[in-house]
């Protein structure tokens, strides 16, 4: 069997596990999890951005790294280039009602990345020669629901979706950018990006930690400012564009034909890319933070759906939407951000997008190698861990090389499905254990309510 005959079987085994039933299933969890927690995600998200970003010295519980560097790793593995290039393929393909359905699936998605850590920090385990935490899907499943080989199924998908979706796609989409902007061979690109890969994951999660802490937040704000000058300079025509989005999610007009399926469709499929939710893979990096209560850490995971898709997503939707040229005919996904960005801002604004994609694809390299890693011990146990890291950076570079990843990019994609639907039973099966930590967690909240208040009235 020749190549093509190869990627078109792939791409037929893609498609079907990441059809119809699938988006159901992961849609249909978030909504399910949103009715039994009584809209948490919109009751108690200002709460949620205040704990992940208010600096908290004195974090009590067990861990290894604290709020913040847990939600920076797991943004770091989240916002990638599906926040730059599937915005731009939902809007091309779906319209700009696909945004819409974007962001109806980030909501829903906040309770189930909430649940996902929960449930990892509950079910977590320490290492008792390193003191290092564990946790995820695969121990929830085995301890939560009792079915060890279910665990290992999902680890087993999701040590291979790392070198994917984690990996070479990410250094393979670096190297040629950087190619076509500077025109630096890939081989140069491949030997940095696998160095400074090397010298932060071979430092373990704390070190994972502390550069995610640092890098990530720089990362977004250069490219979200990007954007935000761009809507500024346009803000007559940001109500206009807000009315289409909404319109166009109803009606399907900008789909050929008016198809509302193919509208919904993308953006539910782009938004659960872009955020992960029900993926399974951000509970991985949630399992390592310090916290008193399993509810204190699935807060502040949440708002990394809502960083993501909500602000992220967004501000990419919006420009897209004002430069309008996604309505022309054989408008690349690849290149319309870049272009739309650059027709605003002028070379300025290509170097943007391109440093975005740089810095956004190396991101998810780093978070992803702990997500990994931790899929690895857990079949494995610790011996498998250097070799895992030495494949892992190895890999790094022959992605920055190679020419043509269709395959990998394909078994990547199935990988991840794969991953998501022994998530996703758990989840559910597991909810009640959500509910009931979620309850402990609420009283202790009012009880800290009340004493700050009475701290306040007593000064």
């Amino acid at each position: 069997m020749d190549s093509n005959n190869v990627l078109k079987v792939i791409n037929h085994i893609s498609g079907w596990i990441w059809g119809t039933p699938l988006l159901v299933l992961l849609v249909g969890t978030g909504i399910y999890l949103t009715i039994r927690l009584g809209l948490l995600q919109f009751r108690m998200l200002p709460y949620a951005l205040k704990l992940a970003f208010t600096p908290n010295k004195n974090e009590k519980g067990k861990g290894d790294i604290s709020h913040f560097q847990a939600l920076m790793t797991a943004l770091a593995a989240t916002i990638g280039t599906g926040n730059i290039v599937g915005v731009a393929t939902a809007v091309i393909l779906g319209g700009p009602g696909a945004i819409f359905w974007m962001w109806m699936t980030a909501l829903v998605g906040m309770a189930t990345k909430y649940a996902e850590a929960v449930l990892a920090v509950k079910y977590r385990v320490q290492d008792p020669k390193n003191g290092e935490m564990s946790g995820g899907p695969m121990y929830y499943i085995e301890k939560g629901l009792g079915m060890k080989w279910l665990g290992m199924l999902f680890a087993f998908f999701g040590a291979i979706a790392a070198f994917g979706i984690g990996n070479t796609v990410q250094t393979n989409a670096v190297a040629n950018n950087v190619k076509q902007t500077f025109g630096i061979s890939p081989v140069i690109t491949g030997l940095v990006l696998t160095i400074f890969t090397a010298l932060v994951i071979l430092g373990g999660i704390r070190n994972i930690g502390k550069v995610s802490a640092i890098f990530v937040p720089i990362m977004a704000i250069f490219y979200v400012l990007g954007g935000c000058i761009i809507i500024a300079m346009n803000l007559e025509l940001v109500p206009s564009a807000f009315a289409l989005i909404f319109q166009d999610a109803f009606t399907g007009n900008a789909v050929a034909g008016g198809a509302i399926g193919a509208v919904i469709k993308y953006g539910v499929a782009r938004g659960l890319f872009s955020n992960e939710a029900g993926l399974g893979s951000a509970p991985i990096a949630a399992a390592a933070a310090k916290t008193d209560y399993p509810s204190r850490q699935g807060l502040v995971s949440m708002t990394s759906v809502f960083l993501d898709t909500i602000v992220v997503c967004t501000i990419t939707g919006l420009t897209l939407i004002i430069g309008d040229m996604y309505t022309e005919k054989g408008a690349n996904a690849g290149a319309l951000t870049s272009q739309t960005f650059e027709m605003f801002l002028g070379k300025t604004g290509s170097l943007i997008v391109t440093l975005g994609l740089i810095f956004f694809a190396y991101s998810t390299v780093i978070g992803w190698s702990y997500y990994g890693e931790k899929c690895v011990t857990y079949l494995f146990k610790r011996w498998a861990v250097i070799p895992y890291r030495i494949a892992f950076v190895a890999a790094v570079f022959i992605g920055a090389i190679v020419k043509d990843l269709n395959v990998v990019w394909g078994v990547a994609d199935i990988m991840n499905g794969l991953m998501a639907i022994p998530n996703l039973i758990a989840l559910l099966g597991l909810s009640g254990v959500v509910v009931y930590e979620t309850k402990i967690f609420l009283k202790q909240y009012e009880k800290e309510k009340a004493m700050k208040k009475a701290t306040k009235v007593a000064s």
